[in-house]
């Protein structure tokens, strides 16, 4: 321990913004077909891009994709599974496996043969540029295609269309769009298309605007016969139940998550008939469906059921529905998500405060973990790891807030007194925090700031009643539990209530700025916030263009309650400084709404910086976007809170920015976040640097990668 006295913020760490940035290549959407593994993987070092991974049974590691592509759908713009193994027959009629995949460049989708460079395309060159995207893909019944969301966007620029497609693996749709057969359409979104093991049947999920898929979907069941489905029907679901991920059990039997009961629990469906709960619990057995393809449970050859289930974070189960046991799996991992099996064993990403997420594979009979793969393979020593203190503090008329504290943590300094804090507000805002490692948090923890991240009114992982909370009152609740637990904080003398900031992205970033409307926070960060709730509604994708109507009001009728709600409106209000981080490709919350904050807050004269990066869309991809973003947020708190910090200070300006050559326009960016950049765009020539004199970042990322900044983007939505 250090015998030289070192204030909250100037503590020496040897976590630096670029291992931040290239330490962990993220996993997602892990499949398993007789002891072979394949899995999508980041590469923030690549531009942002995305790879096929591929594990053998004998555990050899093998990288399917050259660099030159890069796997992602952004179907929805938020994307979500884009890969499937699929099995192939060769010459001498032996079975070998396959993967489909779709491509984040062309959003075609392709299919890769075992050995082969160059991959097959199964799906037509669309007449406009990205203009056919697929996700979520499962084998059809024959063995010979694959069924999938399909998402057309037309050269006019109209309203998106959406459909449950076949597509050949022949390859024959790959220049003969009439062999792309539409088995169902009509409704505005699509989800989990799952053929029954017969081939008989085919279980979908659908929903309407103005709903979100936590909010409303329909079960719906088809006869499939020749290739056509006919006979379509709801089994279960409705405008107040959220039904998701349909798994077939039997030949007449469906499993599904359901939150009928107020948390999604397990049930069991007939082809007609009343649907059974199968466990229940006042606990999720679902992660939210922000994302296609991302499953929690999985059926076994035997019957069991592998499940992930808790509140918030989610660990695994075996389920025997003959004796009714929900049996734990040993772990020490807290944190799993997107569960695949093949019938025997299953895999999943795991991580916890201490370990990296890591692929996994869970052996049910054992009920034993065996880590695969992982991220990172040189993680910093656990003591500079924060470890989280989950706590529920009372908010606003004595409602509950979920929190996760992470108190400053570093073993070569001696804390003494109450420490800056950062309250972090995820994106969302229907989205929850976990416990999962997160170098960003130990960046800033092991310095000597201290972050606590809230699972305000309106986060999943707590039950429909909770998410309810923010119905119409999106702008407040949040912004009230975020300023509770600050509070509650600097009360018990753990945080400095001179020296409390708020951060957040996308959603996050909406509840940050109308947070410094209230006088209790120093300073607040918005990573590609949301400004004006009006212009949102007019310049976002189709996925989320009414999903203010839940949040805020449907319009006409609630003006008056998006101008009071929109942090540009609030302007006057807001005297603390701002950090405004923005991605230029961003379709998701467009460039124009952190301009103009950074005008109305210079039109006040409030300390403000504004930091845009080019080739970046809704979340930052890019190792060197990662690194300067990083860098700048804790170059603002030494500058706010008055320390020394191991980067420069952000010099921050109280005058507009300047007007851009020519009219802003919605850029066709990347909307995804999560576990992967959906898509890389080619180089460009320079480095994003701060203009000294107005605190703006105007230049680029050299390798222009677009998707989400890993545990910092929601994988969800806004």
């Amino acid at each position: 321990m250090s015998e030289l006295p070192h204030p909250y913020g100037s503590w020496p760490s040897p976590i630096s913004a670029g291992d931040v940035a290239r330490g962990i290549r993220r996993m997602a959407f892990p499949s398993i077909e007789d002891n072979e593994v394949w899995w999508e993987e980041d590469r923030p070092d690549e531009g942002g891009r995305t790879t096929l991974m591929h594990r053998d049974g004998d555990g050899t590691v093998t990288e399917l994709l050259p660099s030159s592509w890069s796997v992602g759908t952004r179907v929805h713009e938020y994307g979500g599974r884009s890969h499937l193994p699929v099995p192939r027959r060769d010459d001498k009629a032996l079975m070998r496996m396959a993967v489909v995949f779709s491509d984040s460049h062309d959003q075609r989708l392709y299919l890769l043969d075992r050995g082969s460079q160059s991959p097959l395309p199964l799906t037509p060159e669309p007449e406009s540029e990205r203009g056919l995207r697929y996700a979520d893909p499962a084998l059809g019944a024959d063995g010979k295609s694959v069924v999938c969301v399909r998402e057309e966007h037309p050269a006019d620029g109209g309203a998106p269309r959406r459909s449950i497609v076949s597509v050949p693996l022949s390859g024959r749709g790959g220049s003969d769009p009439s062999a792309i057969v539409e088995l169902t359409s009509g409704a505005d979104f699509y989800a989990s298309p799952t053929p029954s093991p017969d081939g008989t049947h085919l279980a979908y999920v659908r929903w309407n605007h103005p709903r979100m898929p936590w909010d409303g979907t329909e079960l719906r069941v088809g006869t499939l016969t020749g290739g056509v489905l006919s006979d379509e029907y709801s089994v279960k679901g409705g405008v107040e139940e959220s039904v998701v991920s349909p798994a077939w059990a039997d030949t007449d039997t469906l499993y599904v998550a359901s939150d009928w009961p107020g948390f999604w629990n397990l049930y069991q469906a007939g082809l007609t008939g009343q649907a059974i709960a199968l466990y229940p619990a006042e606990e999720e057995f679902h992660a939210p469906p922000g994302r296609l393809g991302h499953r929690s449970f999985q059926i076994l050859d035997s019957g069991r059921v592998v499940a992930l289930h808790g509140e918030g974070d989610l660990t695994p189960s075996v389920y025997d529905p003959d004796t009714l046991d929900l049996a734990p799996v040993r772990t020490d991992l807290t944190t799993w998500s997107q569960l695949h099996s093949d019938g025997r064993t299953a895999v999943a990403v795991a991580s916890s405060p201490t370990t990296p997420p890591c692929l996994v594979r869970i052996d049910p009979e054992a009920s034993t973990v065996q880590v695969l793969h992982r991220s990172m393979q040189d993680p910093p020593g656990t003591e500079l790891l924060p470890e989280p203190r989950e706590e529920s503090l009372p908010g606003r008329y004595g409602a509950p807030v979920h929190v996760r504290v992470y108190p400053p943590t570093n073993p070569e300094v001696e804390a003494s007194g109450p420490a800056p804090f950062v309250v972090w507000a995820h994106g969302g805002p229907v989205s929850h925090s976990t416990s999962e490692f997160d170098l960003v948090k130990a960046y800033f923890t092991s310095r000597g700031i201290g972050v606590a991240d809230v699972d305000y009114g309106g986060s999943t992982g707590h039950g429909r009643s909770y998410r309810k909370r923010l119905h119409k009152q999106w702008g407040v609740v949040d912004v009230e539990d975020c300023a509770a637990v600050a509070r509650a904080l600097a009360e018990r003398g753990e945080a400095d209530p001179e020296r409390l900031a708020v951060r957040g992205p996308s959603a996050g970033g909406f509840t940050a700025l109308l947070a410094l409307t209230g006088g209790t926070f120093a300073c607040g960060v918005s990573l590609f916030g949301v400004t004006d709730l009006l212009g949102f509604g007019e310049t976002t994708h189709d996925f989320e263009s009414r999903f203010l109507d839940t949040l805020v009001g449907p319009l006409p009728g609630f003006e008056e309650s998006y101008r009071e709600r929109s942090p540009l409106n609030r302007v006057e209000e807001i005297d603390a400084p701002v950090l405004l981080l923005q991605g230029q490709e961003d379709t998701v919350v467009t460039p124009d709404q952190a301009t103009a904050m950074a005008r109305g807050l210079g039109e006040r004269g409030v300390e403000h910086a504004l930091l845009e990066f080019g080739g970046e869309g809704h979340g930052f991809a890019g190792s060197a976007a990662r690194v300067r973003s990083l860098e700048a947020e804790l170059g603002f708190y030494a500058t706010v809170f008055g320390f020394t910090a191991d980067v420069p200070s952000l010099e921050l300006t109280t005058s507009p920015p300047e007007p851009r050559p020519e009219a802003e326009e919605p850029r066709d960016g990347s909307g995804t976040e999560g576990s992967g950049a959906e898509e890389a765009s080619g180089p460009h020539e320079q480095t994003a640097e701060q203009d000294a004199s107005t605190g703006t970042a105007t230049g680029t990322d050299p390798a222009g990668g677009r998707g989400p900044e890993g545990p910092e983007a929601d994988p969800t939505h806004t």
